[in-house]
């Protein structure tokens, strides 16, 4: 139960955040700078925010998960819900398929993404593993 309480509320603030920076990105800065570029400025806000959110995680629930398998599983449910979400606002409020939510994407801002979904799964791992400070 702690696992997927975990995952909901990594989820969840990811998620948020990514809403949030994603509405600000394609309203004011795509028009801008472009589709490409916008992206490429997003991702590193979003993997600082799945960074402290693990590292958050990693010491709120350490008495409740313990063991590399439990916490790659809390990675690898939000990233379950991750893709389902952006498969559901590409659909809902942009108009997408489901196939292009998932791989209509740029080349280089398309790699991006997928690497930085790649750090979300294993973030909460890595955290995990890392000594609490102080």
């Amino acid at each position: 139960m702690a696992r997927a309480r975990a995952a909901g509320v990594y989820f969840l603030i990811v998620f948020g955040a990514g809403f949030l920076l994603g509405t600000i990105r394609v309203l004011v800065v795509e028009p801008a700078i472009g589709t490409r570029a916008a992206e490429l400025l997003e991702i590193p806000m979003m993997i600082a925010i799945v960074a402290l959110t693990a590292r958050f995680l990693a010491l709120r629930y350490a008495g409740s998960i313990r063991g590399s398998p439990a916490w790659l599983q809390v990675g690898l449910m939000a990233l379950g819900c991750m893709l389902a979400a952006d498969v559901g606002v590409g659909v809902a409020l942009r108009g997408m398929t489901a196939w292009d939510a998932l791989f209509a994407r740029d080349p280089v801002s398309g790699t991006a993404y997928y690497l930085s979904l790649c750090f979300l799964a294993l973030a909460p791992w890595l955290f995990a593993r890392r000594p609490a400070p102080g």
